[in-house]
């Protein structure tokens, strides 16, 4: 049945009908619901960002933010978005069980770096957040020389200890060193000639009762060297010298061994009981 055109003209002047719940559309300039409207006077004081010159915005596109630094949280409303060059790495998050802010900032490129200032980097991204903020800088001056850490002579963190036993027992002695590339570490004797001269045995050489252990660690770019000697005798008494040294230079360090007669050793007395009454 046709209608009538009073009718068609009554039907184009009536409001139009709400949305169905849950069905609403969005305008292409509409904002996230949980953000609300933006009030840039409620808006936190801007800290010092520790990558100052990078403008950034909050999730919500509203109020200034720091940008995180290589280390800092992120994820979500409560971590921060990391800054250029940095991914927001988090295991838990990668199996979608992480809350927000539990992952860490890290450089999308992997591994320490050596600088043109003869310093070593955790990362390139490191490396240019100091080229970028150094005060003086001009482009150039600061730049990556080779991937890994710098090379440097060895460098002793723990010398040997000097150490007494009496015959029959054991003793042995540390050395840790430090340096890039690693170091190749030795051990030798200190002793005198008949002439008086300085003698430098190598170790273990054809001494039974010597063992040598070398292995990385206990940080890295370190390396620990042993030395135990079991049984002690009286002939192993001596000054024992540490050596460790790569291809940019050396460090040696010492420690003596004091070696105490079984037969004119004392054990300390304690009081029997009734002493003690």
């Amino acid at each position: 049945m046709a209608r009538s055109p009073v009718l068609l003209l009554l039907l184009l002047l009536l409001p139009p009908p709400p949305p169905i719940m849950g069905f609403g559309l969005l305008g292409a300039d509409s904002r996230r619901p949980d953000c609300g409207p933006c009030r840039p006077e409620r808006c936190p004081a801007p800290a010092r960002c520790p990558a100052p010159g990078i403008p950034a915005r909050d999730e919500c596109g509203c109020c200034a933010r720091c940008l995180g630094a290589e280390g800092a949280r992120c994820g979500g409303r409560a971590g921060a978005r990391c800054g250029p060059e940095l991914v927001c790495a988090s295991r838990a998050a990668a199996a979608g069980v992480a809350p927000d802010g539990t992952g860490l900032c890290v450089c999308a490129q992997r591994g320490a770096v050596c600088g043109s200032d003869g310093r070593s980097y955790p990362s390139v991204c490191a490396l240019r957040l100091r080229a970028r903020h150094a005060p003086g800088r001009h482009p150039g001056h600061l730049h990556k020389v080779r991937d890994g850490p710098c090379e440097f002579a060895p460098v002793i963190v723990i010398p040997p200890r000097s150490v007494h036993n009496i015959t029959g027992a054991q003793v042995y002695l540390s050395c840790e060193v430090r340096a890039v590339p690693p170091p190749v570490i030795t051990w030798r004797k200190i002793t005198r000639s008949p002439e008086g001269a300085q003698v430098l045995e190598d170790l273990p050489g054809d001494h039974v009762n010597i063992a040598v252990q070398v292995r990385g660690g206990p940080s890295d770019h370190e390396a620990t060297a042993w030395i135990l000697i079991n049984p002690l005798r009286k002939e192993d008494e001596g000054v024992y010298q540490c050596t460790s040294a790569n291809a940019v230079g050396e460090a040696q360090s010492q420690g003596k061994v004091t070696v105490g007669d079984l037969s004119t050793y004392r054990a300390p007395r304690f009081p029997a009981p009734h002493d003690r009454m």
